[in-house]
C-alpha cells in the first residue's frame, strides 16, 4: 500500500473557532444564571427554580468538558496513537450527553417529586419572575451565538439533516444545551406562574419533573448522535466523490474502487482506495503519480489528513 509515512509531529487541525466561541458564550451565560437561580431558589423555596439551577450547573460542566476535550484532541500523534487524538472530542461529547445531562435530569425529577410529596407555597414569586426573565435574556444571547455558528456549517440543509451529518459534535451539543435551557426556563416560568395564580404549589413540582424529562430527552438525542461519531463515520459523499474524480482524472489511472474513509475528528479524515494503473506504467511512475494525487487531494480537501492508495488490478 502506498501512502504517506507516519509523521510523529503531525497535529490534527484545531477545532473550528466558531465551536470555541459558542462554548465560551454558553459557559459565561450559564455561570451567571446558575448563581441567580440558586439564590432565587433559596429565597423562595421553588423546586422548579432549584431544578433550573442544577440545569445551569450541569450546562457549565458540559462546556468545561467540551473545552477540555477540544484541547485534548489537538495533541500530536505518538507511537501509541499514530493517527493522533482527534477522537477525544467525540469521547468527551459522549460523556457530556450521557452523564451530565442525565444527572441533571434525575436531580430535577427528584426535586419535583419531593415537592409533590410535601407541597408548600412559593415565597416571593416576583423574585423568581425577575430571575427567570433575566435568565431567558442571557440564554437567548447564548443561543443566538450557537445558532449563528451552526448555520455557517449547516448552510441550506434542514437543521436535523445538518445535525445528523455533522462531524463536529461541539456545535450541535451547545445548540441542544441552549435549546433545552430555553425550554426549561419557559416551563419553570409557566409552572411558577400557575402555582402562584391558582394557589397550587404542586404545579411547581410538576414543572421541575417536566424540566428533568426535557434534559433526559436531550441526553438521549445527543448520545445517539455522538455515538455514531465515536464508533466511526465515513466522510461526506461529496468529499469522496471529489477524491474519486481527482484520482480518475490522472491519465495513468484506469479506475478506482473501494474508497473507504473514516472521521477521526471533525477535521481529520483517513481515506483508502484501490487504484488500477495502466499496465505499461513503470513502478517509479506509479510512485510519482501517487505522490502527485496525494498532494492534489489534500489541496482540494484539507481535512484529509491521511490518504493511502493501493495499486491493484481491477480485472
Amino acid at each position: 500500500m502506498r501512502g504517506e509515512p507516519f509523521r510523529p509531529r503531525y497535529v490534527s487541525e484545531p477545532m473550528a473557532g466558531g465551536s470555541t466561541k459558542a462554548v465560551l458564550a454558553a459557559l459565561a451565560a450559564n455561570l451567571g444564571i446558575a448563581v441567580a437561580k440558586f439564590g432565587g431558589a433559596a429565597y423562595t423555596g421553588s423546586a422548579a427554580m432549584l431544578a433550573e439551577g442544577v440545569h445551569s450547573v450541569v450546562d457549565s460542566f458540559n462546556q468545561l468538558l467540551l473545552l477540555f476535550g477540544m484541547k485534548r484532541a489537538e495533541r500530536p500523534a505518538d507511537e501509541r496513537h499514530p493517527f493522533g487524538y482527534s477522537r477525544e472530542i467525540y469521547f468527551w461529547s459522549f460523556v457530556v450527553a450521557v452523564l451530565l445531562f442525565t444527572a441533571g435530569g434525575v436531580v430535577a425529577i427528584y426535586e419535583g417529586w419531593h415537592k409533590l410529596a410535601d407541597p408548600h407555597p412559593v415565597e416571593s414569586p416576583i423574585v423568581n419572575y425577575v430571575i427567570l426573565g433575566g435568565a431567558i435574556l442571557l440564554e437567548a444571547a447564548s443561543f443566538r451565538v450557537a445558532l449563528k455558528e451552526f448555520r455557517k456549517v449547516a448552510g441550506d440543509r434542514h437543521w436535523w439533516t445538518a445535525v445528523t451529518e455533522a462531524k463536529d459534535p461541539v456545535l450541535f451539543t451547545v445548540l441542544f444545551e441552549d435549546s433545552a435551557a430555553m425550554l426549561g426556563l419557559a416551563i419553570a416560568l409557566a409552572g411558577l406562574l400557575a402555582a402562584h395564580l391558582l394557589a397550587m404549589p404542586m404545579l411547581d413540582g410538576i414543572a421541575s419533573i417536566v424540566i428533568g424529562v426535557v434534559l433526559i430527552c436531550a441526553s438521549i438525542l445527543l448520545a445517539r448522535e455522538t455515538k455514531g461519531l465515536l464508533v466511526g463515520e465515513a466522510a461526506a459523499p461529496e468529499v469522496l466523490a471529489e477524491i474519486r474524480a481527482l484520482i480518475c482524472a490522472a491519465p495513468q489511472v484506469v479506475g478506482v474502487r473501494d474508497i473507504n474513509s473514516v472521521h477521526l475528528g471533525p477535521h481529520d479524515i483517513v481515506v483508502t482506495a484501490c487504484v488500477d494503473f495502466v499496465d505499461s506504467v513503470p513502478a517509479g511512475e506509479v510512485e510519482r503519480v501517487t505522490a502527485d494525487l496525494t498532494a492534489k487531494v489534500r489541496a482540494a480537501q484539507p481535512d484529509v489528513s491521511h490518504l493511502f492508495l493501493a495499486p491493484t488490478s481491477l480485472a
